[in-house]
């Protein structure tokens, strides 16, 4: 596979959400999920939450790299703290 650069990072990346998305299935399998409101005011169930926490944990980055493009790491921890406070409390 050469078209794409498999950095340790970006392998990293692509395993923690296919480990999410095996873990989202045996969740939805021994504990199915129903839909709940939280502060987004939507209707979501666990899947829906952590599709919404990845799409904007990737705006979060977007952000934070325009505009402090010396230190991903405060984008980073931004997003991890949105992520944590979408899947609890969305």
């Amino acid at each position: 596979m050469t078209w794409m650069a498999w950095i340790t990072p970006t392998v990293i990346f692509f395993a923690a959400i296919a480990a999410l998305l095996v873990t989202l299935v045996i969740l939805e399998l021994f504990h199915p999920t129903e839909k709940r409101r939280g502060f987004l005011q939507l209707k979501t169930t666990r899947g829906d939450r952590v599709f919404i926490s990845l799409l904007s944990t990737a705006f979060i980055h977007l952000f934070a790299v325009a505009v402090f493009p010396a230190s991903i790491w405060l984008g980073s921890f931004a997003a991890v703290a949105w992520a944590i406070l979408v899947l609890t409390w969305g």
